[in-house]
């Protein structure tokens, strides 16, 4: 096993590692830019590395400052987290390339998965249902037209590398192909470096449900049940839930089948994600290959009692996977809210600033990751999310009741959060009710606004009121004599620490 590993990313999902690392008995080194000198994943490590100025490129996106600092720290393996480098081939083949472990799949595997056409190839010989389409890339406006008319309006321009929505728009008719071509080429090429784009067809109203698999180096390859991804703002998912509301036992065993099926084509090592289409006849397809550890991967713990990270690390150490398929159970139900900082009467445009306060919700069956406090700056530099909200419950009526309870007790201030809207979402009859699906923002909360009635306003007035309040129990006389509560340094007459 590692006695120390380098974590090369920030916020949350570093925090979230280095609490594993330490369970293990793993030091762990953060890295960090100019503007997350003070944050938490700095704190919670053992020792960090200056990258250098806020510019990712300067820093968590600078393979060769990250690999030197793994070097120079005596770190044996580096885990990327999500986003950044996390699903870069050239950054898992440096790592190998200079003796470290890479905590994730090998560098050709992700190489292959990161290319959607390629993936499609790989998932069509190995028998994975795809969804209609290209399996090559293609740039010419013509080309692509008489693809789609093949294919059947409406279809989907999407960049062939990258993900998270990115690069991606919908194209009703032969008409709008050229804007639609233009547009995602230039968001790839700003966003991947790779402007290559492809056609899929575009399904009515699909459900996202995904399969968390584990693989190791012995060849053992297992699912650890799914999850569903269905409410998503800008084609990104802010809340997921498991078991899906959507799946019975047979269309979970078959759609588990295929994900494995799908890391075995691949050559799959570690923890990844396949993706799935649903649509409402029952039928699912291939999406994608997420080749790292996903943001609602907590959920699944919730349910099972597994440490995904852990299982990473484990299987990076090349040790075989601990349980089988058969070992593990499903007990309850998990929902989780990804809380950004942006403003959904905006389009959900990021808000960064100062958090002039934060309380975290707690209670039974309640985790909040997160990698923020009280004075945190929220940095305009990078992905705007302050934390992931996952409750467990008996059932999916119950963990519905407690993520709302959660979110109101969930308290962000100085910066703009989706908290209220979450709240409206999961307090739907159509949520309730299970019939959820990719497009059902657009659907159900388009003219979406927040309450702003008098018992809000109230409540405002309130915590700023408190927030402004001198504070009682200075360390000066004049403060002793005056009144309101006081406190028990005040009260307790001479002492000394000493005695």
């Amino acid at each position: 096993m590692f006695s120390k590993i380098l974590v090369a990313n920030r916020g949350e999902i570093a925090v979230r590692i280095m609490r594993t690392a330490r369970e293990m008995g793993i030091a762990t080194v953060a890295v960090y830019s100019d503007v997350d000198a003070d944050s938490p994943h700095v704190i919670a490590s053992d020792e960090a590395v200056f990258l250098g100025e806020a510019d990712p490129s300067a820093c968590y996106l600078n393979v060769e400052k990250i690999v030197a600092a793994a070097k120079h720290t005596g770190a044996e393996a580096i885990h990327p987290g999500y986003g950044f480098l996390a699903e870069n081939p050239v950054f898992a083949k440096a790592v190998s390339d200079e003796g470290l472990v890479f905590i994730g799949p090998p560098a050709e595997v992700m190489e292959d998965l990161g290319n959607k056409t390629v993936a499609r190839r790989i998932m069509a010989e190995g028998k994975v249902p795809i969804i209609p389409g290209m399996i090559s890339c293609e740039a010419d406006v013509d080309r692509l037209c008489s693809a789609a008319d093949e294919i059947g309006y409406p279809v989907v321009v999407k960049a062939a590398a990258g993900g998270g929505g990115k690069g991606m728009r919908i194209v009703e008719a032969r008409k709008d192909m050229a804007e639609a071509v233009e547009l995602a080429r230039s968001e790839a090429l700003t966003a991947f470096g790779d402007p290559t784009i492809y056609l899929e067809k575009c399904l009515d109203r699909p459900r996202h449900v995904e399969f968390q698999i584990l693989a190791d180096t012995r060849g053992n390859v297992i699912h650890v049940f799914e999850r569903e991804c269905s409410i998503q703002r800008r084609h990104q998912k802010i809340i997921e839930e498991t078991p899906s509301p959507a799946l019975d036992e047979d269309l979970r065993e078959r759609m588990g089948a295929a994900a494995v099926a799908a890391a075995r084509a691949a050559g799959y090592v570690n923890a990844g994600t396949v993706e799935f289409l649903l649509d409402g006849s029952g039928k699912f397809y291939f999406l994608e290959v997420n080749t790292r550890l996903q943001v609602e991967h907590p959920i699944t713990e919730m349910i099972t009692g597994l440490d995904l990270v852990r299982s990473q690390i484990e299987i990076a150490a090349g040790q075989p996977l601990r349980f089988s398929r058969q070992d593990l159970t499903r007990r309850g139900h998990a929902i989780e809210c990804r809380i950004y900082a942006e403003d959904p009467e905006a389009d959900f445009m990021p808000s960064p600033g100062k958090i002039l306060f934060m309380r975290s919700p707690e209670g039974p069956g309640v985790r909040f990751d997160h990698g923020i406090q009280t004075g945190y700056h929220v940095p305009v530099n990078y992905d705007p999310i302050l934390g992931k909200l996952v409750v467990w419950a008996e059932d999916r009526p119950a963990a519905i009741e407690r993520m709302i309870r959660s979110l109101r007790e969930c308290v962000i201030l100085g910066v703009k959060t989706p908290i209220e809207f979450l709240i409206e979402v999961l307090s739907s009859e159509e949520f309730k009710s299970g019939n959820t699906h990719t497009c059902f923002i657009r659907d159900n909360c388009a003219a979406w606004k927040p309450d702003r009635g008098e018992d809000a306003l109230a409540a405002m007035g309130f915590v700023a009121h408190e927030m402004a309040a001198p504070s009682f129990g200075t360390s000066t006389d004049e403060s002793s004599t005056k009144s309101g509560p006081s406190s028990p340094w005040q009260t307790l007459g001479a002492w000394d620490l000493a005695r």
